[in-house]
């Protein structure tokens, strides 16, 4: 599971300590609520599912395949399936072959969720063995999933954003630059990023 609202404070309250305009915009916005999600394969999937599409239609394919596969949960099931039962069910060509290149990955052994490295750069790079599954989506699935303390999604546009807004920047900085930012905030900078998703919705400034 994700960082819990007690890691997510102890982060925060340690990063304002040490950057003023961070603490002023968690006086403002307040502490975001956990984003909790259940660790493994399925979360993967449905990241692979909801791609390029709103919520709402993803969770209505989800459930498509779900009964098409007779349960999502087991990537035996999906790599049974043929390339017409999985567009039936609403899978793009696309997303089917992302699907079935995290399912071989998983039945084979290769790809072990109980078992992911502890460095985040090594666990970064085996699920970015998954088609279709690039840096930003295997660093939200460490930090929301796994609750790695330390994943910062730099090239994430709402996090580019909200970082540029709370240090007082003249538009949105670069991933670089994004990243370079926060390097004075580790080892929380998993709390920054939840915080700076929270900061982008609330639109306080």
């Amino acid at each position: 599971m994700g960082l819990s609202s007690e890691k997510l404070r102890e982060g925060l309250d340690a990063i304002a300590a040490i950057e003023p305009r961070m603490g002023a915009a968690l006086a403002r916005a307040g502490y975001p609520e956990p984003r909790l999600r259940e660790r493994g394969y399925a979360t993967l999937l449905r990241t692979i599912v909801g791609q390029q599409v709103s919520v709402k239609a993803a969770d209505a394919i989800w459930k498509k395949v779900d009964a098409a596969v007779g349960g999502i949960a087991d990537p035996l099931r999906l790599l049974a399936m043929d390339d017409e039962g999985l567009r039936a069910a609403g899978l793009s060509r696309q997303k089917a072959s992302y699907g079935r290149s995290l399912a071989g990955l998983v039945a084979g052994g290769e790809l072990d969720f109980a078992a992911l490295p502890q460095d985040d750069e090594e666990a970064i790079a085996l699920l970015t063995r998954v088609n279709g599954i690039g840096r930003w989506s295997a660093e939200v699935y460490l930090l929301f999933a796994e609750g790695r303390a330390d994943i910062w999604p730099a090239g994430d546009l709402a996090v580019q954003i909200e970082t540029g807004r709370v240090m007082g920047l003249e538009g949105k900085p670069s991933e670089k630059l994004t990243r370079e930012i926060a390097e004075k905030w580790r080892p929380h900078r998993g709390a920054a990023a939840v915080f700076m998703w929270h900061h982008y919705v609330t639109e306080v400034i």
